[in-house]
């Protein structure tokens, strides 16, 4: 019943990461059970669900950052030198004060340099309570979901194709 609960809040978690999951729960369960049951229950067959058009009135309201490390903001930005070669820019914003507190800066930027660059930043700033980004894969990483579990973090993804839901990281290169 517990699998079936995580398959449906976590619509696109395979059963690999249901199985770290469950044992981030306490459950001693082994993988291969786990994928036995996820394949019993055709939870491996689930297709998309129909959207339906909503309007904007149904949106929930984000709570403002009312204090120094409340929320953070991550987005990355990129461009071209004059010869060609493509850079990113990673950046991560204090959402109350407003502060850039790291940019990092090369040409591919992966989960674990994002952890990297949060530990640094974390080591001087202290730990906040929640992060915001979007749904790129460098933020949907095992590796960042590791930290923010080993930090008591929690991961607030924008909703895609919506960058106002991120708009402080957004705005803050350009």
């Amino acid at each position: 019943m517990r699998i079936r609960e995580i398959a449906a809040v976590r619509v696109r978690y395979g059963y690999k990461r249901i199985h770290v999951l469950l044992r981030r729960e306490g459950w001693q369960v082994n993988h291969k059970r786990v994928y036995r049951i996820y394949c019993k229950e055709a939870l491996n067959l689930r297709r998309k669900q129909i959207r339906k058009r909503t309007g904007g009135s149904l949106r929930l309201v984000r709570q403002n950052a009312q204090n120094i490390n409340d929320c953070w903001s991550m987005d990355f930005a990129s461009d071209g030198l004059f010869n060609g070669r493509r850079f990113r820019v990673l950046s991560v914003v204090d959402i109350f004060s407003r502060e850039c507190l790291g940019i990092e800066v090369n040409q591919a930027i992966k989960g674990q340099d994002v952890v990297t660059l949060l530990d640094q930043i974390t080591s001087v700033r202290g730990i906040p309570r929640s992060i915001r980004c979007d749904n790129g894969p460098e933020f949907v990483s095992k590796v960042l979901d590791r930290w923010a579990y080993e930090n008591r973090v929690s991961v607030d993804f924008s909703r895609p194709g919506k960058p106002t839901d991120n708009a402080f990281a957004e705005s803050f290169p350009g």
